[in-house]
């Protein structure tokens, strides 16, 4: 077998048995805007073999199409939050997934906790200038329309960075190919979910 086929087998390998210690629960993607959780979250279902789920989408079904802007500018961001972690909880409830969230949503202390008795939860941490490079040219981010956008945005990592800190695992998310993230990301599972629990199990076992 060649060198590039073993580390495909592995990878498949490692992969099922992430699934296999997940027994069930969702893997939830935490973050700033722009920091990957969709792009990555779709890759990384993919290999995984179980369904992506983008909160923000299925917010906008529940609101007949309306987009998060439309639902910011006409109800506020408190209504938006209420909806969100509705909508999170429920997304908790189906099963293996990867589930992408808003940036907003793991500062509320109800949804963090919900994430941290029912999922795994990665932290996909970018810095300013790559978040702002990335959605610079979108207008659909309602936190940023602001005289200085750069500047929202670095206020918003001091702000929000302390809870993500608490997310189970941390990607640095950087301007490097999607599946190199992506192989972080198994690789992060598998050390957390099955190389950490098999330490654990033999350890007690020694004691």
């Amino acid at each position: 077998m060649t060198e590039t086929a073993a580390r495909h087998q592995d990878g498949m390998t490692h992969e099922a048995d992430i699934v296999a210690a997940l027994k069930g629960r969702p893997i939830v993607l935490v973050g700033m805007m722009g920091s990957g959780k969709s792009t990555i979250g779709r890759r990384l279902g993919a290999r995984l073999h179980m369904p992506f789920l983008d909160a923000d989408h299925e917010i906008e079904i529940a609101h007949a199409g309306m987009t998060v802007s439309e639902i910011f500018a006409q109800h506020g961001e408190p209504y938006f939050r209420d909806g969100e972690a509705r909508v999170i909880a429920r997304l908790l409830e189906s099963g293996p997934c990867v589930v992408a969230t808003g940036g907003g949503a793991f500062m509320r202390e109800e949804t963090r906790n919900r994430i941290r008795d029912k999922a795994v939860s990665l932290w996909l941490q970018a810095d300013g200038d790559v978040i702002l490079k990335r959605v610079k040219r979108r207008a659909d981010r309602p936190l940023l329309q602001t005289a200085d956008p750069a500047a929202t945005i670095e206020r918003l990592i001091g702000e929000r960075s302390p809870f993500y800190q608490l997310a189970d695992l941390a990607i640095a998310s950087r301007d490097v190919p999607h599946e190199k993230i992506v192989d972080e990301c198994i690789d992060a599972l598998y050390a957390h979910l099955v190389s950490g629990s098999a330490a654990s199990s033999s350890s007690s076992e020694t004691q």
